[in-house]
């Protein structure tokens, strides 16, 4: 070591990060940022520790509990649930319950009231009786809220395939939505991704109208009229309008001869085996393989065919037991996400380009790249492949988020094989510039899917979210790549950043669609603008610097709570988190805030709370699936953005725009 002009020791050349070398380019200006350093070589340690032989990282990716009632549901409905697996799947549902007897949809959040009740139905399948104290809390928390007649649809679909609940009292999903142009209102491909898999699904099963009643009641659920707590929600001209509507269609389907309704089914069922994944499931997901195997099953097919087959192993595979005894499930696996994040932190960590961890995760990383179309092809037909999915095997639905990220990781590794990466990149690019919206904009899986009907019909109660319209996170991501790989004067990058000017909210944050929430959103935008050119005296940039500011913790990090989706005054205002305060660093340390006060405290913040093993604790969920409806927990994001944060502020550079300069295909236009 040796000593700076103030008496603090620094580095002297580069820093040894177990077999990693991680540089320092300048000396340390202060203990803060000494302190930084050593966070940075720990978190690189202990991320290049946990990198699998075959070049990906994956952390565990959670959700609430509902879907690991749902695996218990179908295990009944098909008469294979055991007794081992569902104590330890109750085992786990148990331990998330909340003191007042619901179960949330985030660590410390709200109960849910649909989630809530998909508990306690999965508990009495496992053997948990009525009058044990936990269901005690649990049905009056429910009968409190409306029993579960208020309860989502979702909710009450099960509770029809179990046998307590009217498949008369629920929206009537005809098979024969499948026959829709795809330019007719309510096609298929109206609807995200997400639910399309489903409704396509769930129209199968309704066809059947499947009861297999569990073997107890479930009386307590159900609040006696007029003794609910909660107000009944107004009855709306829409709501009318819907039963009325829902009314119509059912009447019609019991008219349509049943040749025709079969043929219908039969062609959902074909759509579905279509979009069958390497992995035996639908989308790498494990909701959306639970739908789809209870409707292959009750049309017919066999449990040892071999679609079927794989989809069981598929859902084995998901099946994870974190301790002897316990089970739960995994939503999805993110290694695609977990991989270019990670490399990503590290290249900003100054591990060396060429470092054999890095070529390991670009030569995984290639062969993940789609080479097929997919369900975005219906709106771009002409479109080459070359997106990226989020899981190990997702050729179907490749996205925007993952394929940038990606692309920005490859872009910086020193791989032996240059012109392999930059014939991947180059289809990336054009994938992505091929899949803008009409707006400027880009949406997570489909281009312009901004219809507003499927919202108005209450399938899945997501309301807003059942379509996939272009979002400020996703498309800072993409400008944020074409920018670091020559494209930033393109016209469409340049659309695209007039497109995200155009979104600031009035107190300068920006929305997080993916993640929670303005401070999502704000910090993957000031990182985008800054990389595109915007100046960082912009009026946008400096009222984004001024909101982050404004939301700091006393502490000296940022939080933000789940329930800033539902209630905007809430935005940047929770306890503070790595990956949030990490997030807020990025969009300050872009917006060139790297000697501010507010960033030292940050950065502070970030340090004194790293573990002896070189990680964050993080036990908040700050990711998002559905806003308001599905939360997700990253394993990974309280690493990878910290390291993120503290690489970038100990390497004095605020964006990942660096890099070598790519052939043609990535060049900037001349």
């Amino acid at each position: 070591m040796t000593m700076s002009a103030g008496g603090v020791p620094h580095a002297k050349g580069p820093v040894v990060a177990g077999d990693a070398v991680v540089t320092f380019a300048f000396p340390a200006s202060g203990p803060a940022e000494e302190a930084a350093r050593g966070a940075v070589v720990r978190a690189a340690n202990h991320l290049l520790a946990r990198q699998d032989a075959g070049g990906w990282w994956k952390g565990r990716f959670t959700t609430d509990v509902a879907y690991d009632a749902h695996d218990l549901f179908l295990r009944h409905l098909l008469g294979v649930l055991d007794e081992r697996l569902a104590e330890a799947s109750a085992r786990w549902i148990r331990s998330q319950q909340s003191a007042d007897g619901s179960w949330p949809l985030v660590f410390e959040g709200e109960g849910h009231l649909g989630t809530t009740i998909q508990a306690y139905v999965a508990l009495r399948l496992a053997g948990d009786g009525p009058d044990e104290e936990h269901m005690l809390r649990c049905a009056a928390w429910v009968r409190e809220r409306g029993g579960a007649a208020a309860a989502q649809l979702t909710t009450r679909v099960w509770l029809a395939l179990l046998g307590w609940w009217s498949w008369d009292d629920l929206p009537e999903v005809p098979p024969e939505i499948i026959a829709l142009p795809k330019w007719a209102p309510l096609n298929i491909y109206s609807f995200s991704s997400v639910m399309r898999v489903a409704l396509v699904a769930i129209s199968v099963i309704s066809t059947h109208r499947p009861v297999r009643p569990a073997p107890f009641a479930i009386d307590e659920l159900f609040a006696p009229r007029g003794t609910s707590a909660v107000a009944p929600a107004p009855d709306s001209g829409r709501e009318r309008l819907f039963r009325r509507l829902n009314a119509t269609v059912r009447v019609c389907s019991k008219g349509i001869p049943r040749p025709v309704r079969e043929a219908a089914a039969n062609a959902c069922v074909r759509w579905l085996l279509e979009r069958q994944e390497e992995d035996g499931s639908w989308g790498a997901c494990t909701p959306m393989t639970t739908w789809v195997v209870l409707a292959l099953h009750l049309h017919g097919y066999p449990s040892d065919h071999p679609v079927l087959k794989a989809a069981w192993g598929f859902l084995e595979d998901c099946g994870a037991w974190p301790e002897d005894g316990v089970r739960a499930l995994h939503t999805v696996h993110s290694p695609v996400w977990d991989t270019c994040l990670s490399a990503t932190a590290l290249l900003d960590a100054g591990l060396a380009p060429g470092h054999p961890a890095l070529v390991r995760a670009a030569d995984w990383l290639l062969t993940r790249q789609a080479d097929r179309p997919g369900d975005w092809a219906a709106r771009r037909p002409r479109l080459s492949p070359g997106g990226w999915a989020f899981q190990f095997h997702n050729r179907t639905y490749p996205d925007n988020d993952d394929t940038s990220e990606v692309a920005l990781a490859l872009h910086r590794v020193d791989h032996p094989d240059p012109t392999r990466v930059d014939d991947a990149l180059g289809r990336a690019v054009r994938w992505c510039l091929g899949m803008q919206s009409r707006n400027g904009g880009w949406a997570a899986f489909d281009v312009d899917n901004t219809s507003t009907l499927p919202a108005r019909l209450p399938f899945f109660d997501f309301g807003e979210f059942c379509t996939d319209p272009p979002t400020a996170d996703i498309t800072a991501h993409v400008v944020e790549m074409l920018a670091a790989l020559g494209r930033a004067r393109d016209p469409r990058t340049r659309r695209a950043v007039r497109w995200l000017l155009g979104q600031q909210e009035a107190n300068g944050a920006w929305y997080g669609r993916w993640g929670v929430n303005y401070v999502y959103g704000t910090g993957s935008v000031l990182p985008a603008l800054v990389a595109a050119g915007v100046p960082r005296g912009h009026a946008a940039v400096r009222r984004a610097v001024a909101w982050l500011t404004s939301v700091q913790n006393a502490d000296g990090g940022w939080g933000e709570s789940w329930e800033s989706y539902a209630d905007p005054a809430r935005a940047g205002r929770g306890p503070s988190t790595p990956s949030q305060t990490a997030w807020a660093l990025l969009g300050l340390l872009a917006a060139g805030e790297r000697d501010s006060t507010v960033v030292r405290d940050g950065v502070r913040w970030l340090t004194e709370r790293q573990t002896e093993d070189g990680t964050w604790e993080e036990p908040h969920y700050t990711g998002t699936l559905v806003p308001r409806a599905v939360a997700a927990h990253y394993a990974y994001y309280g690493h990878v953005f910290p390291l993120m944060a503290l690489g970038r502020y100990v390497r004095r550079t605020g964006d990942v725009s660096v890099g070598r300069q790519r052939n043609e295909a990535t060049k900037p236009d001349r």
